[in-house]
Protein backbone atom coordinates (compact mmCIF):
# COMPACT_ATOMS: atom_id res chain seq x y z
CA UNK A 1 0.00 0.00 0.00
CA UNK A 2 2.91 2.40 0.81
CA UNK A 3 4.78 1.59 -2.57
CA UNK A 4 1.16 2.13 -4.75
CA UNK A 5 0.91 5.51 -2.36
CA UNK A 6 4.10 6.57 -3.53
CA UNK A 7 3.97 6.09 -6.63
CA UNK A 8 1.04 8.07 -6.78
CA UNK A 9 2.45 10.86 -5.34
CA UNK A 10 5.39 10.64 -7.61
CA UNK A 11 3.49 10.81 -10.99
CA UNK A 12 1.05 13.53 -9.26
CA UNK A 13 4.88 15.91 -8.40
CA UNK A 14 6.01 15.20 -11.82
CA UNK A 15 3.09 15.87 -13.86
CA UNK A 16 2.42 18.94 -12.18
CA UNK A 17 6.65 20.40 -12.20
CA UNK A 18 5.88 19.39 -16.34
CA UNK A 19 3.34 22.16 -16.60
CA UNK A 20 4.49 24.89 -18.76
CA UNK A 21 5.36 27.87 -17.35
CA UNK A 22 3.83 31.05 -18.81
CA UNK A 23 6.45 33.25 -21.51
CA UNK A 24 7.00 36.60 -20.82
CA UNK A 25 5.36 39.06 -23.74
CA UNK A 26 8.32 40.85 -24.36
CA UNK A 27 12.02 39.17 -24.39
CA UNK A 28 13.60 42.46 -25.15
CA UNK A 29 13.62 45.50 -23.33
CA UNK A 30 15.45 47.36 -26.00
CA UNK A 31 13.66 50.88 -27.12
CA UNK A 32 11.00 50.31 -23.90
CA UNK A 33 10.36 53.34 -21.02
CA UNK A 34 9.10 52.72 -17.57
CA UNK A 35 7.74 54.84 -15.06
CA UNK A 36 7.54 53.19 -10.99
CA UNK A 37 4.06 51.89 -9.79
CA UNK A 38 5.78 49.69 -6.49
CA UNK A 39 7.92 48.24 -4.56
CA UNK A 40 6.96 45.52 -3.15
CA UNK A 41 9.72 44.28 -0.41
CA UNK A 42 10.29 40.52 0.34
CA UNK A 43 9.16 41.46 4.00
CA UNK A 44 5.94 42.54 2.32
CA UNK A 45 6.26 46.03 2.84
CA UNK A 46 4.89 47.78 0.35
CA UNK A 47 6.06 51.55 -1.10
CA UNK A 48 4.39 53.42 -3.87
CA UNK A 49 5.91 56.53 -5.03
CA UNK A 50 4.22 60.00 -4.89
CA UNK A 51 4.78 60.64 -8.60
CA UNK A 52 5.23 57.76 -10.63
CA UNK A 53 6.94 59.98 -13.28
CA UNK A 54 9.55 60.44 -10.78
CA UNK A 55 10.94 56.78 -11.17
CA UNK A 56 11.94 56.58 -14.31
CA UNK A 57 13.71 53.47 -16.53
CA UNK A 58 14.96 54.00 -20.39
CA UNK A 59 16.39 51.11 -22.13
CA UNK A 60 18.66 51.62 -25.10
CA UNK A 61 19.20 49.21 -27.35
CA UNK A 62 23.20 50.47 -27.20
CA UNK A 63 23.38 48.49 -23.67
CA UNK A 64 22.56 51.90 -21.95
CA UNK A 65 19.42 52.62 -19.61
CA UNK A 66 18.72 56.00 -18.49
CA UNK A 67 17.22 56.28 -15.05
CA UNK A 68 15.34 59.15 -12.90
CA UNK A 69 15.43 58.52 -9.69
CA UNK A 70 13.15 61.08 -8.02
CA UNK A 71 15.60 64.40 -7.72
CA UNK A 72 18.59 62.43 -9.51
CA UNK A 73 19.18 60.94 -12.67
CA UNK A 74 21.37 58.72 -13.58
CA UNK A 75 22.94 55.84 -16.49
CA UNK A 76 24.39 52.51 -16.49
CA UNK A 77 24.74 49.51 -18.71
CA UNK A 78 22.14 46.26 -18.90
CA UNK A 79 22.61 43.17 -20.48
CA UNK A 80 19.37 40.69 -20.45
CA UNK A 81 19.41 37.11 -21.42
CA UNK A 82 15.61 36.48 -20.64
CA UNK A 83 14.41 36.18 -17.49
CA UNK A 84 18.22 36.95 -16.49
CA UNK A 85 19.17 41.29 -16.26
CA UNK A 86 21.86 42.85 -15.13
CA UNK A 87 23.04 46.80 -14.70
CA UNK A 88 26.47 47.44 -14.66
CA UNK A 89 27.26 50.44 -11.70
CA UNK A 90 24.83 53.57 -11.77
CA UNK A 91 26.63 56.48 -12.51
CA UNK A 92 24.22 59.43 -11.25
CA UNK A 93 24.02 63.12 -9.76
CA UNK A 94 23.85 63.51 -6.11
CA UNK A 95 21.01 65.80 -5.25
CA UNK A 96 19.75 65.42 -1.56
CA UNK A 97 16.07 64.28 -2.24
CA UNK A 98 12.83 65.35 -0.03
CA UNK A 99 12.10 62.77 2.68
CA UNK A 100 9.75 60.14 1.56
CA UNK A 101 11.96 59.54 -2.09
CA UNK A 102 12.82 55.92 -2.66
CA UNK A 103 16.03 57.47 -4.16
CA UNK A 104 18.53 55.66 -1.42
CA UNK A 105 16.24 52.33 -1.76
CA UNK A 106 16.54 51.98 -5.31
CA UNK A 107 20.20 52.87 -5.56
CA UNK A 108 20.54 50.59 -2.54
CA UNK A 109 18.96 48.22 -4.89
CA UNK A 110 20.41 48.81 -8.00
CA UNK A 111 23.33 46.50 -7.65
CA UNK A 112 20.50 43.61 -6.75
CA UNK A 113 18.33 42.98 -9.60
CA UNK A 114 18.14 39.63 -10.73
CA UNK A 115 16.11 38.89 -13.11
CA UNK A 116 12.29 40.26 -14.79
CA UNK A 117 8.99 39.49 -17.08
CA UNK A 118 6.94 41.62 -18.56
CA UNK A 119 3.74 40.26 -17.60
CA UNK A 120 -0.25 42.34 -18.68
CA UNK A 121 1.92 45.14 -19.84
CA UNK A 122 4.12 45.99 -16.49
CA UNK A 123 7.92 45.33 -16.03
CA UNK A 124 8.51 43.74 -12.92
CA UNK A 125 12.42 43.86 -11.57
CA UNK A 126 12.84 41.32 -9.44
CA UNK A 127 16.04 41.36 -6.33
CA UNK A 128 17.71 38.34 -5.47
CA UNK A 129 17.20 36.66 -2.62
CA UNK A 130 13.67 37.23 -2.17
CA UNK A 131 14.46 40.73 -1.54
CA UNK A 132 11.45 42.43 -3.59
CA UNK A 133 9.72 43.23 -6.89
CA UNK A 134 9.73 46.25 -8.50
CA UNK A 135 6.80 47.15 -11.13
CA UNK A 136 6.50 49.14 -13.60
CA UNK A 137 4.12 50.47 -16.25
CA UNK A 138 5.09 51.52 -19.75
CA UNK A 139 6.15 55.51 -19.85
CA UNK A 140 4.21 57.28 -22.56
CA UNK A 141 6.88 60.06 -23.81
CA UNK A 142 5.39 64.04 -24.34
CA UNK A 143 4.63 64.91 -28.03
CA UNK A 144 8.01 65.96 -29.51
CA UNK A 145 10.34 63.04 -28.17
Amino acid sequence: MRTILAAIIAILFVTGCAQALPQPESATLAGTAWQLVRFQGGDDTLLVPDDKAKYTLRFDADGTVAVRMDCNRGRATWRADPPQLQFGPLVSTRAACPPGSLHDRIVRHWPYVRSYIVQDGHLHLSLMADGGIYEFEPMTEPAGK
